[in-house]
């Protein structure tokens, strides 16, 4: 499915341009005005936002600024275009959030590779959290407002983490986010579902667990919430690459080679 791009300007020929540019590539959502892209967005799923600066009523500043900063939406990219050609115009789009700045007049060549790019390495950043759960999921954050919402929700499921019913619903009430935007949220930022983020969580805590040499497997499987042993190693080896076992052998070779 072809990623959906949300494109706000108040000039109709800027936007029948651009229309051109994208249309065989990606999913298109057309705003005339902030206002009508802040609606838009309450109903669509995007994934990068192009907006032009000088527009009456919310411009492109405030619009960036205000998606920057819910969490809702916040870890979309934007690109800003501009025919404000200045070095403080340039800072003050940095400022509010803006992934890109882009001064017109622009080469539609250039800005289809620039959109691709942002596009591509938001893709990176979720496929290398999803492929290692080692890390501390908030390497994804893309912004402040994202970086709090990841550490309030990781929080959350380390201090439930011998809950084996933790699910999304707890979640949601959590951080005061519906069902399904909770779900699109985590699903945007980290390419996992909510229930793949907490056996992450789980399993991170589990291999911190093995390094102590203090427990039995089946007393870590407890520790970190899942129901039965045999689920905790399934769960394991499906997200390592290794069993338990495997995983506890390496740690003690490698402790023998240093």
């Amino acid at each position: 499915m072809s990623d959906t791009i949300l494109i706000v300007d108040d000039n109709e020929d800027i936007l029948e341009f651009l229309t051109k540019v994208f249309t065989k590539t990606y999913k298109l959502h057309l705003a005339t005005s902030g206002e009508a892209a802040q609606q838009l967005l309450e109903k669509e799923n995007v994934d990068l936002i192009i907006s032009d600066i000088m527009m009456p009523g919310i411009d492109g500043f405030e619009l960036c600024k205000s998606i920057k900063s819910n969490v809702e939406f916040c870890h979309i990219p934007i690109i800003l275009l501009t025919s404000k050609n200045t070095y403080k115009a340039n800072i003050e789009g940095l400022e509010v959030g803006a992934d890109l700045y882009v001064n017109k007049p622009f080469s539609p060549q250039l800005l289809r590779v620039q959109v691709a790019n942002l596009l591509q390495n938001r893709l990176k950043i979720k496929a290398h959290i999803a492929s290692s759960p080692f890390e501390d999921v908030r390497v994804v954050a893309n912004s402040k407002t994202e970086e709090a919402f990841l550490k309030r929700l990781d929080e959350y499921v380390r201090k439930n983490i011998q809950d084996p019913y933790l699910d999304i619903d707890q979640l949601a009430e959590h951080m005061h986010m519906s069902r399904p935007t909770l779900y699109r949220k985590i699903k945007a930022i980290s390419s996992l579902s909510p229930k793949e983020l907490i056996d992450v969580t789980r399993l991170k805590k589990a291999t911190k667990l093995i390094a102590q040499n203090e427990f039995t497997f089946f007393e870590i499987a407890k520790m970190v919430g899942f129901g039965s042993q045999s689920l905790f190693n399934k769960n394991f080896l499906r997200y390592f690459k290794v069993s338990p076992q495997e995983y506890m052998n390496s740690l003690s070779k490698d402790a023998g080679d240093s």
